[in-house]
């Protein structure tokens, strides 16, 4: 985090929450309301993607688990559900459950986000100060225009609310990449999602090469980690 940088939203759910909520383990944010295997690691999206998967590994513990038999943390459900904070900008209390998508579309939250200061390092540093960097963190839906989703939000997002949307979309994750075609409409958007973004370009794609060698890099390193 820098100064003058506004909170992710995980990070600023984690921060709102009180300290008796779960926290994910893997990625050490506010755990939203999913499911767990048997195994220490609290209730997160963290498992979505490794439901999808023929022989599924806990993220945190690596073991193997039968997907069949995860169960639905409904007290973490029912906490969040419950549970209410005032929105950083304009202050109305809204349930956590219901506060990253309330945040998107906040007026105000826009408002402060747009009028940020820029990059500052927290320390004196030698190196240089970067500009003009792309975002590719968190995307825009490109049904309704929510804001701020990252790459698992944008997923769970559009299947909820525009599973059953015939309009085709370009889609907001391939058009950030380097590679990217930003004129490019998707046929199936939901599908196109559920296919090509299972893993964070982030986390494994080193944006100099080109969209297939990262796809087979990340591929390969996600097997070596199994």
């Amino acid at each position: 985090m820098f100064e003058g940088q506004a909170a992710p939203l995980g990070i600023e759910l984690c921060l709102t929450a009180p300290h008796h909520f779960p926290r994910c383990p893997v990625r050490m944010l506010l755990a939203r309301f999913w499911g767990r295997p048997r195994c220490p690691a609290a209730p997160c999206p963290c498992l979505q993607p490794c439901l999808q998967v023929p022989s599924p590994l806990c993220p945190l513990c690596r073991m193997p688990f039968d997907p069949k038999k995860v169960e639905k943390a409904s007290s973490v459900e029912k906490q969040l559900s419950s549970y209410k904070a005032p929105c950083r900008g304009c202050s109305k209390k809204v349930t956590l459950a219901k506060m990253r998508s309330h945040v998107s579309s906040c007026a105000k939250v826009q408002e402060q986000m747009a009028n940020c200061p820029k990059f500052v390092p927290v320390v004196p540093t030698s190196q240089p100060i970067p500009s003009n960097i792309p975002n590719r963190s968190t995307f825009v839906c490109p049904y309704c225009g929510a804001r701020n989703l990252d790459q698992q939000e944008l997923v769970k997002h559009c299947m909820e609310n525009h599973r059953n949307d015939p309009n085709k979309v370009v889609c907001p994750v391939c058009s950030a990449m380097p590679w990217g075609d930003p004129s490019y409409k998707s046929a199936n958007f939901l599908q196109h999602l559920l296919h090509r973004h299972k893993f964070s370009y982030d986390t494994f794609v080193d944006y100099n090469i080109d969209e297939e060698a990262a796809l087979q890099a990340a591929l390969a390193l996600s097997l070596s980690e199994n």
